[in-house]
Parts: C-alpha cells; structure tokens; sequence
C-alpha cells in the first residue's frame, strides 16, 4: 500500500524555481505555486512512511531556495 501527502514548502526566493525543480523528482505527482503563508504545495507518494520521509529531507529539502517544509500525509477514514 502507497502513502500519499501534500508537502506545503516556504521558498526564500523565486518559488516557480522551486516548483519546476521540484516537478522533476521521482515521487512527485503535481508541485503548484500557491499565494499564502506557503509557496508552493506538492502532491507526492511513496511506497511507505520512510519512502516518504525520505523524498521530503533527501530530495525536496535540498532543492536550492526551499527553506521550510510541512509534510501532510493523506489519511483515508
């Protein structure tokens, strides 16, 4: 079974940047530019927690101008 999220990023400069590179990253299904207290809100799934843990502090954190991350994984009542 796959876990899904929405991962909320804060990017400290030009966040289309942030959201064209992050679009590029295995796991990634959509990376949009919002306006609001965040800058642009991913949709991304992983075979399972760690898969997921990963891809947020080993790929997206790393992207250049990511400053703060907010992982919201989906939950299916």
């Amino acid at each position: 079974m796959s876990v899904s999220a929405y991962i909320l990023i804060q990017a400290s400069v030009n966040a289309a940047n942030v959201a064209i590179d992050i679009r590029t990253l295995e796991g990634v299904e959509s990376a949009d530019d919002v306006s609001g207290p965040y800058d642009v809100i991913v949709r991304a799934s992983a075979a399972d927690m760690d898969g997921l843990g990963q891809l947020v502090v080993a790929r997206i954190q790393t992207v250049e101008g990511v400053t703060r991350t907010l992982t919201c994984p989906v939950v299916e009542l």
